[in-house]
């Protein structure tokens, strides 16, 4: 198939496919004798495994490490365990400074309902977010 239907069939943009193959993560197709790509069912498959990846929370050079580890003949499975855990460490981490942020934004707006424009000065730039004298 040529590059437009396998980006049609996995939804992908054509963009998409050239760039996963400057990147590595997919591997040359074979050209025929026009010049114009031309990719096997397998194409579909490891498309919907980046996507997948992707989905996960994973970045294209994780995703890449992970082929390349099917390539060299092992068994990723041990390899993405890790990262996911990384990644759910990630995430959990970021939901702390999220709510830690959110309790700063609460309070701000809250301040912001007891202030009068008319009262904000121009040294203070913004008295709802300038600190506190």
């Amino acid at each position: 198939m040529r590059i437009g239907e396998a980006a049609e069939t996995a939804g992908v943009p054509t963009q998409t496919i050239r760039f996963y193959e400057r990147r590595g993560l997919l591997p040359a197709p074979r050209r025929g004798h026009n010049g114009y790509r031309e990719y096997d069912a397998s194409i579909l498959t490891r498309l919907a495994f980046i996507r997948s990846g992707q989905t996960a929370g994973l970045t294209l050079v994780e995703v890449a490490s992970i082929l390349d580890l099917r390539r060299d003949g092992a068994v990723p499975c041990a390899h993405v365990h890790s990262l996911l855990l990384t990644k759910l460490d990630d995430i959990r981490a970021r939901q702390r400074e999220l709510a830690v942020l959110e309790v700063e934004l609460e309070g701000l707006i809250t301040r912001s309902d007891r202030l009068d424009p008319a009262d904000c000065t121009d040294v203070q730039i913004c008295h709802i977010i300038a600190p506190d004298a």
